[in-house]
């Protein structure tokens, strides 16, 4: 896909002000549905962390977080967060949450990093953060599978609930979740690049759950980076939908069954981190202070895109794009925010 792609004849199917109102009821109505779907509770969560705290989301570790002091705290050195994937975990330690509950929050981060700027990526990201005490015995790919199935039956019922409200709005989502891992997918189609791979699967199934995302492949090849200290890399992996609009694969969320003491210590080796068992996040963990949990991000932005038509994510959100894709977008006729 070009930095910028305009999708032929494509003509937005609200104005101004239905988009704004169309944005607000598909975040107001999926938080209704997600709630319920995977029994949480609302939580007001950090823009920023300390650095010292090991809190913040590496990603993939190459990512820069935007970082500054505040000298009326003795000058510590503060991050704006990539995401909420450890926070989330403290956090449940914090509020007293029991097996079977969990919190959810809105992320809203800066990734300065972001390698491409393009329909589907920006500076600025938002999500809904959300996280679930499990037992030992829930650490299975069983529960994975049925806490994404119970994640698409609720986007399923938001979407069926923005088209009573917009009659002009229709994007068909399947229902039916096909499940593969990245290994599974490489042996597929050992001669295309993981981007390519996915489409092609995608296009196929419509709605697909990528398994065992982080994890180093036959070939010698990840399909992709995942951080080493949150996502278990055997019981991870992200949603992706197929998008009728853009004519490619569409990643919605970024889930798993999260790190245990066993399999944080081999991920942090695997990872050449190993020095991260020094950080008081870490530390927390590796002592079974922590709850065992599962969790994820589901792309707030994304979602409305999908269940909108949208072909640019600035349709959306507000941020910040370079001058050829406003101008692309310009004589194209999209409106961006």
């Amino acid at each position: 896909m070009d930095k910028c792609f305009i999708p032929d004849n494509y003509t937005q199917k609200l104005d101004g002000y239905e988009t704004q109102r169309a944005i607000e009821f598909i975040k107001h109505s999926f938080q209704k549905n997600l709630r319920t779907a995977l029994n949480l509770k609302r939580v007001s969560a950090p823009l920023f962390v300390r650095a010292d705290t090991g809190l913040n989301d590496n990603l993939s570790g190459r990512e820069r977080p935007v970082t500054f002091d505040v000298p009326s705290i003795g000058g510590a050195e503060l991050q704006v967060v990539h995401s909420l994937a450890k926070w989330k975990r403290w956090a449940l330690q914090k509020y007293d949450f029991h097996p079977g509950k969990g919190l959810y929050t809105d992320m809203n981060a800066i990734r300065r990093d972001e390698d491409v700027l393009d329909n589907i990526h920006s500076v600025y990201v938002d999500q809904w953060d959300w996280e679930k005490v499990i037992t030992k015995e829930d650490r299975t790919e069983d529960y994975l599978r049925e806490t994404v199935r119970r994640i698409v039956s609720a986007i399923c019922v938001t979407a069926e609930e923005l088209y009573w409200e917009f009659d002009c709005l229709h994007t068909d989502i399947e229902r039916n979740v096909t499940f593969i891992t990245s290994q599974e997918l490489e042996d597929l189609y050992p001669d295309l690049t993981p981007s390519e791979r996915e489409n092609v699967f995608v296009k196929e199934h419509k709605t697909v759950f990528l398994m065992q995302i982080g994890k180093t492949l036959r070939s010698g090849n990840k399909h992709d980076g995942r951080a080493p200290d949150y996502d278990d890399w055997e019981l991870n992996g992200d949603l992706l939908f197929w998008n009728d609009v853009l004519q490619r694969s569409f990643e919605i969320s970024s889930m798993g069954i999260r790190v245990d003491e066993e399999s944080m210590k081999k991920q942090l080796t695997l990872a050449g981190c190993e020095d991260r068992a020094e950080l008081p996040f870490h530390k927390a963990l590796l002592n079974g202070e922590l709850p065992l949990s599962i969790g994820g991000g589901i792309g707030q932005s994304r979602l409305c895109m999908l269940m909108m038509g949208c072909a640019h994510i600035g349709e959306v959100q507000s941020s910040i794009w370079d001058e050829e894709t406003l101008k692309k977008c310009k004589d194209a006729g999209i409106r961006l925010l």
